[in-house]
């Protein structure tokens, strides 16, 4: 990996210390940090809430676990709890699950009986591998691709998963820990949960992730349409937000993907993730939609997130799935489109694109 700029590794530093194993993953930290159980729904919110603090302060400290290079075995840091802040995001999740709200949408579909808006029943997972084509610091990135979405872009590069939530394998959250683990000592830098979106399966990642042994740095690689309790259950459990931030407004997002209230849901969750972990937020780059989509995000970015984000301006559209039903998107966009969407962002003051 070669990262020549100096301000993206200062923005990954936490992302780049978990890599190394000099510092402790969110998830590893939060599987060690005690938390009270609970029947009562408030009664778990309350605690979740609670220990954010906690989780913050030990989160920090985690950079002084370190020996020789490699982390302490997590007993001599601090015995395992028997029921953790980790087990509570779980336990909050799968009651979530029964009441779907996972997304903004929240169908509230009690998704052990039957599928909700997003289609998606049993987690499949329609391929994993050692990806070599993700951004600079997080290849090679073990990517989990789940079958379903909760959208419905006419573009979606992915289409043949993403609006096909059948597509896919069943795993046992232990059989996919152990394959998680092995990735790691083959030479994976991170977990990688992408699709489709992670968002429909969020309650069987968090419990995949109490029975990974190995330290490694979650990606939550979403479209960032997560209910504001959903975000609340990432925060303390993804290291790295590695985001698609597609539109300007939401007139293109109804029409495009049948997204209602895009900016103000996708946006609230960016400043939440913000504040919670690192991002690195990338934006697609569509044919005629410069002026309505390309510009206003970028400059609601800098506005709302300010200039050291790192930003992947990305110029691979291509025009499949029902792309060819909308005449403006129906081509690949042009250079002088990339070029100014490039250079509207160095003008707006952003310096951190990869």
């Amino acid at each position: 990996m070669n990262i020549t700029n100096q301000n993206i590794k200062h923005v990954l530093s936490n992302y780049l210390a978990v890599m190394a194993n000099q510092k402790m993953a969110m998830h590893k930290v939060a599987s060690i940090l005690e938390s009270q159980d609970s029947d009562d729904d408030n009664s778990l919110w309350e605690e979740h809430e609670r220990l954010r603090n906690d989780f913050r302060r030990l989160y920090r400290e985690s950079s002084t676990f370190l020996q020789h290079d490699k982390l302490f075995e997590m007993d001599s840091i601090k015995p395992k709890p028997d029921f953790s802040y980790l087990d509570l995001k779980v336990k909050i999740a799968d009651k979530m699950f029964q009441n779907c709200y996972f997304c903004e949408k929240a169908c509230k579909v009690d998704r052990k009986l039957e599928k909700g808006d997003c289609a998606v029943g049993d987690p499949l997972i329609a391929s994993e591998f050692l990806h070599v084509g993700e951004e600079p610091p997080l290849v090679p990135s073990h990517t989990i691709f789940f079958a379903g979405c909760n959208f419905s872009c006419v573009f979606c590069q992915n289409w043949d998963i993403s609006q096909n939530p059948d597509r896919g394998l069943f795993l046992k959250e232990k059989d996919l820990a152990k394959i998680i683990g092995k990735r790691r000592i083959a030479g994976s830098r991170n977990v990688n949960f992408v699709g489709g979106d992670p968002t429909p399966n969020l309650h069987y990642i968090l419990r995949t992730m109490t029975m990974v042994s190995e330290n490694i740095p979650v990606i939550w690689n979403s479209n960032m349409y997560l209910s504001e309790d959903a975000m609340h259950i990432l925060d303390g459990f993804a290291d790295v937000y590695l985001t698609d931030f597609k539109y300007g407004n939401n007139e293109c997002a109804m029409r495009l993907s049948n997204i209602p209230d895009y900016m103000e849901v996708v946006g609230r969750n960016h400043q939440m993730a913000w504040q919670a972990g690192e991002m690195i937020i990338r934006h697609l780059v569509l044919p005629n939609h410069v002026e309505c989509c390309s510009k206003p995000l970028l400059k609601w970015i800098s506005k709302n997130l300010g200039l050291e984000v790192i930003l992947n301006i990305m110029g691979q559209y291509r025009p499949v799935f029902k792309a060819h039903e909308f005449k403006e998107i129906d081509r690949i966009p042009s250079s002088s489109e990339i070029r100014e969407v490039t250079r509207y962002a160095y003008e707006l003051g952003f310096n951190n694109l990869i």
